[in-house]
């Protein structure tokens, strides 16, 4: 893209702001600026009159849950046919790895943070451990995604290397970034990093599967035979990936996608339930989930609305072309935004002060036929590192860890 290109697309979007140092740039940081502006899909600006506001939702009803009492009673079937299928390479997974670890005080992507107690333990070790249990389990080495973003990319990809990957094929593991999205003012002006750099930060854990088209990399899991893509995030130490009841029971449900979800422990926990919207699979967030809908029972008197999902979830392959990013709703977060201001001048705020834009997974599954909900059980595979102390956080993770026999 040229100047004279990338002038026009801000003079029409009204930001021609971005360009103001522009000839103080060196010739790498112009082109770099340049590149962004190409690449920066300016058309979510228009969003930002809806920030605030409540998505419109449909009419929600229970979504029933394959418990833990049937995936036991029928174990043996479901794991010989996930076997099956991670063997013949149908299998793979995906770690969703875009995020940094401010909120637990390191300036480091987040599965670099070491939560070990007596010897070094690092978030992505435990995760690549967990697959590697399968790997040995089946003989089958599965293809592994990382999902990087534009912030993390390079650590992330020097810190694995330099780890040895804890003991996974490198030749297995594939790297990309995620798409970027910009932020802005509560005006809709975009905010810039600096001189030549546009703020941008990744769009949301519904990006995934448009950033791995945009590299191509849809093309490439269709030619290995990929059916199945296990979609997990960095924070849960404990999950189990690709594991082979979990793909067993999916792929001889039929579903389009399997979310692995366990029991609420308070009818008002923060998490997001599994239900029906308008007939087709979706998620209500804990803060739409009504009182009538956490009284509701099912017919046999437990909780309608009992299971919550854990952000694992393992997408049928062929049937990802029926999502489009179209239809997919743009959510408007309101957040604390650091930038540079008019005069050059980095500005850290203290409280929120724009825009951001995402997409989120839970609607890629709306937009899908069905969904098998399969319960897991909480202190076996539910650890989430969100914050450094207290609920969902190291502390509590490591608690479980520990209970669940792993060495720290």
């Amino acid at each position: 893209m040229t100047k004279d290109e990338a002038l026009k697309k801000l003079k029409d979007a009204g930001q021609e702001h971005v360009l103001k140092y522009f000839d103080e740039l060196d010739s790498s940081a112009k082109e770099r600026l340049l590149t962004q502006i190409e690449e920066t899909d300016l058309s979510v600006l228009s969003h930002i009159k809806d920030a605030g506001k409540p998505l419109q939702r449909g009419v929600f009803s229970p979504l029933p849950v394959m418990q833990r009492d049937e995936i036991m009673r029928r174990e043996k079937e479901f794991h010989d046919a996930g076997v099956k299928a991670i063997k013949e390479g149908k299998t793979a997974a995906l770690l969703l790895a875009g995020g940094m670890g401010t909120r637990l005080g390191s300036d480091n992507p987040k599965g670099m943070y070491d939560i070990g107690i007596n010897k070094p333990v690092y978030i992505f070790q435990r995760i690549i451990e967990n697959l590697l249990d399968v790997v040995h389990e089946t003989d089958t080495w599965i293809r592994l995604y990382i999902m990087t973003s534009e912030v993390n990319h390079d650590a992330t990809v020097n810190f694995l290397k330099e780890k040895n990957f804890f003991g996974y094929r490198e030749d297995r593991v594939t790297f990309f970034k995620q798409s970027m999205a910009p932020a802005c003012d509560h005006n809709g002006k975009l905010y810039m990093e600096e001189k030549g750099k546009l703020f941008r930060s990744p769009n949301g854990n519904g990006g995934w599967y448009s950033s791995m088209e945009r590299v191509g990399l849809d093309k490439e899991m269709v030619k290995e035979g990929i059916e199945w893509i296990d979609l997990f995030a960095v924070d849960n130490i404990l999950q189990r990936i690709c594991d082979p009841c979990f793909v067993g029971a999916t792929v001889l449900s039929n579903s389009s996608v399997g979310a692995k979800v366990v029991k609420k422990a308070a009818r008002d926990e923060k998490i997001g339930v599994m239900c029906l919207e308008d007939g087709k699979p979706s998620i209500v967030e804990y803060y739409d989930l009504s009182e009538e809908m956490m009284d509701a029972k099912d017919e046999n008197n437990e909780p309608a609305y009992n299971f919550g999902v854990i952000l694992n979830y393992l997408f049928h392959v062929p049937e990802l072309n029926k999502v489009s990013e179209d239809k997919m709703p743009l959510h408007v977060v309101e957040k604390k935004i650091n930038y540079m201001d008019e005069e050059g001048n980095f500005v850290k705020p203290d409280k929120p002060n724009g825009y951001k834009f995402e997409q989120l997974v839970l609607d890629m599954i709306h937009q899908l036929d069905t969904c098998l909900p399969y319960e897991v059980i909480r202190e076996h595979e539910f650890a989430p590192i969100k914050n450094k102390t207290g609920i969902d956080s190291v502390e509590s993770a490591r608690e479980l860890a520990l209970k669940d026999g792993i060495e720290l």
